[in-house]
């Protein structure tokens, strides 16, 4: 899972898991562009101590102006993008409660962020990743889809709709050489999942655990080899597919 003279656009890297899929990249040997709406300085420091390959940069991925500016950011530093990492998305802000009692302008910004945003990601790099003769693209979606998670109907339905979305476009893809995959993790020890279940997060964690046949609650790094096998070229016949990482809750 060699990604020497690769060139990945990380989103949502300013902490959590997508500071994690950066630094594992650049121990790779990728070229890195972080992004995120929050600084990803710190992020960037760390990654720096594996490639002095990164650059960071601020970015909406609800405007399709700041990620197309992103995209082009990356090719102008690196000459090309190769990967992408659609890892932003509306989480830990987001409150609870039954479907019917969520705002409507809370469940439009997690439709805007965890769907638009992963469109308007693709649409940004595709351009640069047909010149460079194809490329892989890996979406994070979540238990919470493949599972069905109540509670946050609007999360659990953003992350069900990146699934389709990549098969939807694998199959656009394909004659491009261009992959399209999906991760779908269990919750993951970040301050991230701790502000999504706020004082219920150990009860809420313990049951997500007892659900898996690896009863181990995920941490940052057990996903980052998932994500080096699909942007790597070990994985260059695969696509279309979402890979639960989850310790055997959802099994195929």
């Amino acid at each position: 899972m060699n990604m020497q003279g690769k060139v990945v656009v990380v989103t949502g890297a300013a902490r959590g898991i997508g500071r994690e899929y950066a630094v594992a990249l650049g121990r790779a040997g990728a070229s890195v562009l972080v992004c995120d709406v929050s600084d990803c300085a710190e992020t960037a420091d760390l990654v720096a101590q594996a490639t002095q390959h990164v650059v960071a940069t601020t970015m909406d991925v609800a405007s399709s102006e700041s990620t197309l500016a992103a995209a082009q950011l990356a090719v102008e530093k690196f000459g090309r993008i190769d990967g992408l990492v659609n890892n932003a998305a509306l989480y830990g802000t987001l409150k609870g409660g039954r479907f019917d009692d969520i705002p409507e302008e809370e469940w439009d910004a997690a439709m805007a962020v965890n769907v638009k945003g992963v469109w308007n990601c693709c649409k940004a790099v595709v351009p640069a990743m047909r010149k460079s003769g194809g490329g892989s693209i890996v979406n994070i979606s979540s238990l919470a889809a493949t599972y069905g998670m109540p509670g946050r109907l609007h999360y659990t339905a953003s992350k069900a709709a990146v699934i389709g979305l990549t098969r939807g476009l694998a199959r656009e893809l394909g004659r491009d050489l261009i992959r399209v995959n999906t991760v779908a993790p269990a919750a993951v020890m970040t301050e991230g999942t701790k502000e999504f279940f706020g004082g219920k997060v150990t009860s809420a964690l313990d049951v997500i655990r007892s659900n898996q046949a690896i009863q181990k609650t995920l941490q940052v790094e057990d996903l980052a080899g998932a994500i080096l096998y699909l942007l790597s070229d070990a994985s260059k016949l695969v696509t279309g597919q979402t890979l639960s990482v989850d310790g055997g809750t959802i099994m195929h």
